[in-house]
């Protein structure tokens, strides 16, 4: 029972702080013109947390682990992007290719005189190699707290099931305001639509990653998978597509498509989860 209390005490300390830092971080989106400070918010939160109810900062799952599960986070969202873009683009929700994007691509790389399928992959070689890398700080700004902090925190207390639906409904929420403010999103689809869409995407998300955070014992999974995950989609499915009247209700991080299918490799994970993790309550 006092565990209980102690770690419902912790992640009331956590939550208030990622509030409080959260408004300074969205303070500062406006005068930065980026999101960094926002996705650091939830890092700076979980620091202080740490230190007020005397975690310990090894806690958070710094060491590496093994290299499959590093891969496996790596590969495992460009999978499940290219089988939601394949659906997208045979059932006519969207078409490829985008000529214009590859075009401004051209000009962008200076590379005018390569033809459309080079400067493709071309570029598919440069987001999942240095726009990844580059991403990786602000994204483990934000991991340190939500599957570094948050899921192992859960965990104390709750089954598998609770821990990734918690952790990644929280997750999603996170994001609501920014939403609602018309910061990101589309302007197509109704805002229910997008938040409820969103929120399934991101709660799968949550749950795949929180199953490695678990099994490895390590945040790196969900920083590379997190990564990953916004490469593929935003820089390379999204652009690459072309796009109609009605693509907005089925592409992108907004739409149908990508949300059914990372809601099906999630269940996977969570049936697995439930199986292999058997967690000790207090």
């Amino acid at each position: 029972m006092k565990n209980s209390k102690d770690t419902t005490l912790t992640l009331a300390t956590f939550f208030i702080l990622v509030v409080a830092f959260y408004v300074l971080g969205y303070w500062l989106i406006y005068r930065m013109g980026q999101a960094t400070p926002l996705m650091l918010s939830v890092g700076a939160a979980t620091l202080v947390t740490c230190l007020l109810r005397k975690r310990k900062l090894s806690s958070l799952g710094w060491q590496w682990g093994k290299w499959k599960h590093q891969r496996t986070s790596y590969l495992l969202p460009l999978i499940i992007a290219l089988i939601s873009y394949l659906i997208i683009w045979a059932f006519g929700f969207g078409e490829f290719y985008n000529a214009e994007f590859l075009s401004s691509q051209k000009e962008s790389y200076n590379l005018s005189h390569w033809n459309d399928i080079s400067i493709l992959i071309f570029h598919f070689g440069l987001i999942a190699t240095v726009s990844f890398f580059v991403s990786i700080p602000s994204i483990l700004g934000e991991e340190i707290g939500w599957r570094g902090f948050l899921v192992p925190e859960l965990a104390k207390t709750m089954s598998f099931t609770g821990v990734g639906l918690v952790s990644g409904f929280v997750w999603a929420l996170f994001h609501w305001p920014l939403i609602i403010l018309g910061l990101y999103g589309n302007d197509v689809t109704p805002l229910y639509y997008q938040l409820f869409v969103f929120s399934v995407f991101i709660t799968a998300t949550g749950i795949i990653m929180a199953y490695f955070r678990i099994k490895t014992n390590s945040l790196w999974p969900a920083v590379i998978y997190h990564a990953s995950s916004n490469i593929f989609i935003q820089k390379l499915f999204t652009p690459i597509t072309v796009t109609n009247s009605n693509s907005a209700w089925y592409i992108d991080e907004f739409g149908a498509v990508i949300a059914f299918v990372a809601t099906c490799v999630a269940l996977y994970f969570l049936r697995k989860g439930n199986a292999e993790f058997k967690f000790v309550r207090t």
